[in-house]
């Protein structure tokens, strides 16, 4: 089979062959399938600016990035002549990747083939019309008279023309609400109203063909969206689940069969793109049934791939939102207060391969103590599917006048089924913390230290409360928990967790003290 890789083409295409007039191709079909930038690429572009404002060429418009792209496959109907055709295929995304398109004859793919393509992206717009008129005359409509002359420069606030007036051929005129129009005798050659991709296209059998383009194209991404709905009492909450697909492409996908693919797909990142982020020390951490779900959800490769199972309409500079499932209900949930005093010190407290003698490391300690909500996402909770990355609003009824209130949002990652979900709400009220460090002591020839801290919590609230106490032995990869007045649980080797109960209008305190070895 003899295929071209080239440049990306748009879902709303027209394509033309010599001889054949746009009208004769007939539209077989779009698919177009969605896909997520990493979550890795995601934080590392928003902590660096990657999803600043660009500028649009095609547009003359400044877009925000959009985190992710699409592959859209497009079949047309079209009459071919036998031998070398002039293909124009029209309305091509102004976010094409011109590296990407895969054009075959699915009528006679061995002997139908692309010589040469060439993407043509020069746009009509007022700027390039006057660029391109320059040193050529031009008709400006200012206040009821008009002014003929050659058009020697302009910028944003001026034109400066050359007329034929023989005391003053020279004039400035301001470009502001004076004047009314521009006239001009011409569109000027190389300027197009659509962007296009033109094919030599080589067909050994005359007739009609159906031609297909898969192509890749930037500025187009999804996400879910889900809502949850709290209890009085805090033990469950309803959840449903919106699929937004945000569309910069600079193309409409009319009819289009939408698939989305969840999972962290690897992209190619430019070389100084990846240069910067390696130089930077990146690194991240890891219902009521309503009817039939709008999307079909399988496994595909490594990843899941969910299906829409109707056609669907994606207007360019739009967000769209589709029900992802049916809303599920009584999800049971747990509420967690967590204090994380030492929050940052993790993965700060080495330096070149050598324990962290500093005694006043990380006294800067956080204050807050943390609201979470925690479900499992299993079966008999109601869910127990791959639930795709996306943001999680979260509301509960006030009691008095029946309104829904919210009370906090989290971003999560790609939860597979029977994983647990945790969300942080924000910081609790009435339940304050405090952390200081009461003993520190290094003996570097012997090859040790040791370190003490006093922790205490209050509780201003009406109830008791548990407070998990979240400590990172940050100083060295080697420590040991060697005095504690309360129980607790090793979460890995340099991470260990309290579980500490704190009376209503009370106080506890905790004390620990460990033991780094090197």
């Amino acid at each position: 089979m003899k295929t071209y890789v080239t440049a990306l083409v748009c879902a709303c295409a027209c394509l033309c062959a010599a001889n054949v007039c746009a009208g004769d191709a007939k539209d077989e079909g779009t698919s177009l399938t969605v896909y997520r930038d990493s979550e890795e690429v995601q934080q590392w572009r928003r902590q660096y600016g990657g999803y600043q404002q660009q500028y649009d060429p095609a547009t003359g418009q400044y877009i925000q990035p959009v985190p992710g792209w699409g592959v859209v496959k497009v079949r047309r109907k079209m009459p071919l002549n036998e031998g070398l055709n002039v293909v124009r295929f029209q309305d091509v995304a102004s976010a094409i990747d011109a590296t990407t398109v895969l054009v075959t004859s699915l009528t006679d793919p061995e002997n139908t083939f692309v010589q040469e393509q060439n993407y043509e992206y020069d746009l009509v717009n007022p700027n390039k019309i006057l660029q391109k008129y320059v040193d050529r005359p031009i008709v400006v409509g200012a206040e009821g008279a008009e002014v003929r002359g050659d058009l020697l420069s302009f910028d944003g606030a001026n034109l400066v023309l050359k007329t034929e007036d023989q005391a003053s051929p020279i004039r400035i005129l301001t470009r502001n609400e004076k004047i009314r129009e521009l006239r001009f005798s011409a569109l000027p050659g190389g300027l197009i109203t659509r962007p296009t991709l033109v094919w030599h296209l080589h067909a050994k059998k005359g007739g009609e063909h159906v031609i297909q383009a898969t192509y890749h194209t930037n500025q187009i991404g999804w996400r879910a969206d889900y809502t949850a709905t709290v209890n009085a009492d805090e033990t469950g909450l309803d959840l449903a689940a919106w699929v937004t697909v945000n569309n910069h492409s600079g193309a409409e996908y009319k009819d289009a069969r939408l698939k989305l693919v969840g999972g962290d797909v690897q992209r190619v990142i430019p070389a100084a793109q990846r240069f910067q982020m390696e130089q930077s020390g990146w690194r991240t951490e890891s219902p009521r049934t309503r009817g039939k779900p709008e999307f079909a959800e399988k496994s595909f490769f490594e990843y899941h791939l969910y299906t829409l199972e109707r056609p669907t309409t994606i207007a360019n500079n739009s967000e769209k939102q589709i029900e992802m499932f049916p809303p599920v209900s009584s999800v049971p949930v747990k509420k967690r207060l967590v204090y994380y005093g030492g929050r940052g010190m993790y993965n700060y407290g080495r330096y070149g391969g050598q324990p962290n003698q500093e005694r006043n490391f990380g006294l800067n300690t956080n204050t807050k103590v943390d609201i979470y909500l925690e479900f499992k996402n299993e079966k008999k909770a109601n869910l127990g599917i791959p639930l795709p990355a996306g943001n999680v609003r979260v509301y509960k009824r006030d009691p008095d006048d029946k309104v829904m209130e919210f009370i906090g949002e989290d971003e999560v990652d790609h939860t597979p089924k029977d994983e647990t979900v945790r969300l942080r709400m924000g910081s609790a009220f009435d339940v304050t913390a405090e952390r200081r460090q009461v003993n520190f002591e290094c003996k570097y020839n012997e090859h040790w230290i040791t370190e003490s801290f006093e922790i205490k919590v209050r509780n201003h609230k009406k109830d008791e409360v548990e407070v998990l106490v979240q400590e990172d032995l940050y100083r060295w990869v080697n420590a040991e928990i060697t005095q504690s007045s309360q129980p607790h649980e090793k979460m890995s080797s340099q991470r260990a967790l309290f579980p500490l109960k704190v009376k209503s209008d009370g106080e506890a305190v905790l004390t620990y003290t460990v033991k780094y070895t090197w």
